[in-house]
């Protein structure tokens, strides 16, 4: 229902204001005046119209405040409020009960106290009595703000009134002390006037329980306050007891009353402590400012509280919860703390603003004064180039006047450069002046090389172009990366034709000095191009046609003297030239003796060219089997020693690779100087005959065999037998006992190789016959392989069969039988020897015959 329809209640609640219990007694502040029943009251009762009830004071007084609550204007300053959703806060409702019981307390007492001092008819200064006991100002006394006097006013009333109060309360308690202290019975009567106990001690009550046996309860029952409007059992909430404060008898004590501003002594020392410990502090804008650059930048990030009616957008989490706190901490006027919180914020954010703007402002000035510098020093710059050039146009200008009356001359003309270069060098090079005076100077340079002979005169010219080389070209060019470059341009205008001309048709091969001092003159000032167009054009094609016609036979100069000098300057592109060398070599080794020294000479020089493997395997191939035929007919002889061929080996060692020089040693002399040795020792020799015979053997071999491992060990060998001769102990002949299974495995494969060759021999005798060329289990041999048997007959004759590593023909290996080279074709069963021409097929006993003649024609 409406409240201006409220119903009205029968009971004691509408015949008393402010009634309430307390300890069992119900309390009020008066009686209330009830309306008299009209007409419309008789006949229609509850269903009579709301009009008449506006004559009620109560629900007159409610439409009253509502319809100035309505009529009031909104005011939008203040902070949001939320919608409750039901929490229930019992301590806040009960102590808002409290608070509304010692409101109407003090209104009673205010009532029954006569008016104070000062105040005149009953009514207080400042203040108007109304007629229904209510002041005029009503519900807007918490928002009355009194000023220094009238608070000083009010409050000196206050105080008077609590001091009646309590004095009235000690009177009351005087007199009724005696019947309290029989269990406090009757205690509540100090909130009233004490007409309850009156009448019972009047019915002979003297204490305790009522009734004849004082069975009573003396306690009241306590009542059980709930939350307004919350039904029993909400939520499973206890109930509290508000038991009703039992007063002292005694006095209370006096409470200090808070101060009031105006009666502070202002001049006392006192007071000035307080009001500087109390001063308000002013930030000032620069110490705002130094306080959020130490905060440092924060990262703005927006949040949306939607937990209210509206939604709130919020900068940070600070001031989240700020309404509740302020709320529950009962802050005095919070709308006006939050709006003056926002006013202070919006000037931060202006201050800041402000000096950010300032700063922008400061930093673009800043950066136009540093663009307005760069532009003047441009401007100058400019200005600087615009006279530079219009003096380098005077002096082109000059220069062509000069060439068109056929007065400018090299020297002239590189003056005038030289100075344009020393003053404008950063103009001659954008510029490119190099190219305009290239296009002078080089009718110039072809008039001064003309007829020149670089081969014969190779020095004509040179400081001209040298002194020209650091116009054109200048000390930073590399003309690797600049071809184009005038001075490359203008010397192979004038140098390089004059050194093609002469080296086509005047220079030859054989005579590399006269290319090679005007090479080594010019270097320095030939641009790398020009001297690879000399090498490729005029110097390779000379040796090439040299190389090809060479004739060891005939050439009396040896091809090292005129083709080694060229080496640092051409290098791999020789590379084709060594091979047709090598092979020229070959054959006119193959009639080559090593009494011959100059065969020494030719070859020795090339060791370092060719690379170690090409040159191992020509060794190997030409040199070192004519070395061992000469070291086998080498006889040692203490007697009569001989030692040419011994001298024609050792010539070789350090051109011979030293592992291919020992391996001959070993096996085609030390085993027949340790014979000779332990024949001598077995005579009885004189031992210091013997003694300077192995001294002398020892300084002939070269330091690169001497620091060889296995040279010294075939040494100590001797001066071992040596020693032990001279010692008197038995000399072992070298070799005895490590050949005695050597012999005797020997003579058992020339026994088996001699049964393989009949065998063979029968073979191919039945092949050639007809018949089958594998015998039967029961009368002849197995079957054998070719080169088992070739291996076989070469150990029957004492010759070496082996292979020659890397060396193939066809896909198949070529073998040594002895010194005729040879293959085996074992699918087709046929062998191969090598002769001058071709290879041709032949047979065992050729074989032996080959190498027979070949040991004939090198004797």
């Amino acid at each position: 229902m409406d409240e201006d329809q409220e119903m009205e209640r029968f009971g004691m609640d509408n015949d008393y204001e402010d009634g309430q219990w307390i300890d069992g007694e119900f309390y009020y502040r008066r009686r209330r005046e009830k309306r008299a029943q009209t007409k419309e009251d008789v006949l229609y009762g509850v269903f009579a119209s709301g009009d008449s009830d506006s004559d009620y004071d109560d629900s007159s007084k409610r439409k009253r405040k509502k319809n100035r609550d309505l009529l009031g204007k909104a005011d939008l300053s203040k902070p949001l409020n939320f919608v409750s959703t039901g929490t229930v806060m019992p301590n806040r409702e009960i102590d808002e009960n409290s608070k509304r019981e010692n409101e109407d307390d003090e209104s009673a007492a205010m009532d029954e106290d006569g008016p104070g001092l000062g105040v005149g008819a009953g009514v207080g200064l400042g203040f108007k009595k109304r007629d229904d006991g209510f002041d005029e100002n009503g519900d807007e006394e918490d928002k009355f703000l009194p000023t220094a006097f009238g608070r000083k006013i009010k409050e000196g009333a206050e105080r008077r009134r609590e001091q009646s109060k309590l004095e009235k309360k000690a009177q009351q308690g005087a007199v009724k002390r005696d019947s309290y202290e029989s269990g406090n019975v009757g205690g509540f009567e100090k909130y009233t006037k004490g007409i309850g106990l009156k009448l019972l001690e009047k019915m002979g009550y003297k204490g305790g329980g009522l009734g004849k046996n004082q069975q009573g309860i003396v306690t009241p029952i306590e009542a059980k306050l709930r939350p307004k409007n919350m039904g029993m059992g909400f939520n499973d909430y206890k109930e509290t007891s508000a038991k009703a404060p039992v007063a002292s008898l005694e006095p209370e004590e006096k409470k200090p009353l808070p101060d009031v501003p105006g009666k502070e002594k202002l001049w006392s020392k006192q007071a000035k402590k307080v009001m500087l410990k109390n001063k308000v502090t002013y930030v000032t804008a620069e110490q705002l400012l130094a306080k959020k650059q130490e905060q440092g930048v924060e990262v703005v990030q927006k949040v949306l509280d939607m937990r209210g009616p509206q939604v709130r957008v919020l900068a940070n989490l600070e001031n989240l919860n700020a309404e509740e706190k302020a709320r529950e901490s009962d802050v005095p006027m919070p709308e006006l703390q939050h709006n003056v919180r926002l006013i202070v914020d919006l000037a931060e954010l202006d201050i800041q603003k402000i000096d950010r703007d300032l700063r922008n402002e400061k930093e673009t000035a800043l950066s136009l004064q540093e663009e307005k510098e760069k532009l003047q020093a441009e401007a100058e710059l400019q200005k600087k180039q615009l006279n530079s050039m219009k003096e380098i146009m005077t002096t082109l200008g000059r220069i062509e006047e000069e060439k068109s009356r056929g007065s400018l001359t090299l020297d002239s003309l590189a003056k005038c450069f030289g100075d344009m270069q020393r003053r404008f060098p950063d103009d001659y090079k954008l510029c490119n002046l190099s190219c305009i005076a290239c296009s002078f100077a080089l009718p110039l340079f072809i008039r001064v090389f003309q007829g020149w002979d670089p081969l014969r005169n190779p020095s004509h010219g040179l400081e001209v172009v040298s002194w020209w080389k650091s116009l054109l070209q200048g000390q930073e060019c590399l003309d690797i990366w600049d071809l184009g470059s005038p001075y490359t341009q203008l010397v192979s205008e004038v140098v390089l034709p004059a050194v093609r001309i002469s080296g086509i048709n005047t220079w030859e091969a054989r005579d590399p000095e006269p290319m090679l001092r005007f090479i080594e003159t010019w270097e320095k000032l030939l641009p790398s191009s020009v001297l690879q167009s000399i090498l490729n054009m005029v110097v390779m094609p000379k040796l090439s046609s040299a190389v090809d016609s060479w004739d060891p036979r005939r050439e009396t100069v040896p091809i090292h003297v005129w083709v080694h000098p060229w080496l640092p300057l051409l290098g791999q592109k020789l590379e084709g030239h060594y091979q047709i060398i090598r092979s020229k070599l070959s054959n006119v080794l193959h009639a080559w003796h090593p009494s011959d020294g100059s065969a020494y000479t030719i070859l020795s020089p090339w060791k370092t060219v060719f690379d170690s493997a090409s040159w191992e395997d020509f060794m190997r191939r030409f040199i070192v089997p004519k070395l061992q035929l000469v070291l086998q007919e080498f006889q040692i002889n203490p007697a009569d020693q001989k030692l040419d061929q011994f001298y024609w080996v050792m010539s070789w060692a350090s051109a011979i690779p030293i592992h291919l020089m020992v391996d001959m040693m070993e096996k085609f002399f030390f085993v027949r100087w340790l014979q000779v040795l332990y024949h001598w020792l077995c005579s009885n020799p004189d031992f210091n005959e013997v003694m300077n015979w192995y001294r002398g053997w020892r300084d002939l071999f070269p330091q690169e065999l001497l620091a060889n491992e296995s040279i010294r060990y075939q040494l100590r060998i001797g001066l071992d037998m040596m020693d032990n001769a001279a010692e008197g102990m038995e000399v072992v002949q070298p070799g005895v006992r490590e050949n005695l299974s050597y012999h005797r495995v020997l003579e058992q494969r020339q026994f088996e190789a001699q049964q393989k060759a009949a065998a063979y021999a029968r073979q191919q005798a039945a092949v050639g016959a007809g018949g089958t060329a594998q015998m039967d289990a029961g009368g002849g041999m197995p079957e054998m392989k070719l080169k088992e048997v070739i291996e076989a007959y070469a150990q029957q004759h004492e010759l070496l069969f082996k292979p020659k590593p890397g060396r193939m023909h066809n896909g198949l290996q070529i073998y040594g039988f002895g010194n005729v080279s040879i293959i085996v074709d074992s699918i087709n069963q046929k062998v191969f020897a090598q002769n001058e021409e071709a290879w041709s097929l032949v047979s065992l006993e050729d074989l032996l015959k080959m190498h027979y003649s070949s040991l004939a024609k090198r004797r």
